[in-house]
């Protein structure tokens, strides 16, 4: 079990990383701020990630959870930003970008957690992970339009695949939140609980299922799910013929084709 932060340790980390059975928990930690995302959170975001990926398939999930209990991540930290210009904020945007990539980047699949209130760029974070868990108590929807802003962090990206572009227009255009069980309705969360511990079972009890499986076959179905959105057809399958014939690399593809020619169950690493 390893238990590291990812800032100074003169400075107490707003990003928590907590590894345990090959099950990693990365806490976003400013409860009392709603666990509000500034350049120094996304910073930290970022570094986690790109540390659990250095760590290849000794880590086989991650569990994005938002401390404190009210929020996931109520969204951007409002303080921070409102005296940003636009070369300013156009920095902080393609940070926001950097996170949601490292996300995406990261071979282990990612759950969401949400537990509370998942806003503008809560929302936004969510959306660049894999699964999207959530308990009967969360709020999501991008309220920028509010701010007169626009979603800065891959909102109009992401969310029209997630849920349709119509839905997603509305969702953008009026600002208004969802609750979950239109989140469920839309597809944007595809498991509900009633509260965070069996969230945080159910999500753990679904790393397990993943974990039992080739990580490096997982590693290249998320690599190429992730690659292929938005791509032509065309393009989207040259990606996907790339991604089996990297299986085909693999001693996994081996040990597993002779597992179930042997009918047995199979041995990963």
């Amino acid at each position: 079990m390893t238990d590291a932060g990812t800032a100074s340790p003169a400075v107490e980390p707003a990003v928590r990383v907590r590894t345990d059975g090959g099950v990693a928990v990365v806490t976003i930690d400013r409860p009392s701020a709603l666990n509000a995302l500034s350049a120094e959170v996304l910073g930290e975001l970022v570094r986690a990630f790109r540390g659990l990926s250095a760590e290849g398939s000794r880590v086989r999930g991650v569990l994005l959870v938002g401390a404190g209990g009210r929020a996931f991540v109520a969204g951007a930290d409002l303080r921070a930003i409102s005296s940003l210009g636009p070369a300013e904020a156009g920095e902080l945007a393609r940070l926001g970008h950097e996170a949601a990539a490292a996300i995406e980047g990261c071979p282990a699949p990612v759950i969401a957690c949400v537990d509370g209130f998942a806003l503008g760029g809560g929302l936004e974070l969510a959306l660049a992970c894999d699964l999207i868990y959530a308990t009967d108590a969360s709020w999501f929807g991008q309220p920028e339009v509010h701010l007169g802003l626009i979603p800065g962090f891959g909102g109009t990206v992401r969310l029209p695949r997630a849920v349709g572009a119509a839905r997603a227009r509305e969702l953008i255009y009026t600002g208004r939140r969802i609750g979950i069980d239109e989140a469920v309705e839309a597809g944007l969360v595809l498991r509900r609980y009633s509260d965070r511990d069996s969230l945080m079972e159910g999500a753990r009890a679904t790393i397990a299922e993943i974990a039992a499986n080739s990580a490096s076959a997982v590693g290249i179905a998320k690599r190429v799910l992730v690659g292929a959105a938005g791509m032509p057809t065309d393009a989207a399958s040259d990606l996907e013929v790339s991604g089996f014939q990297d299986a085909f690399r693999t001693d996994d593809m081996r040990e597993g084709v002779a597992a179930f020619l042997e009918k047995r169950e199979p041995r990963f690493d």
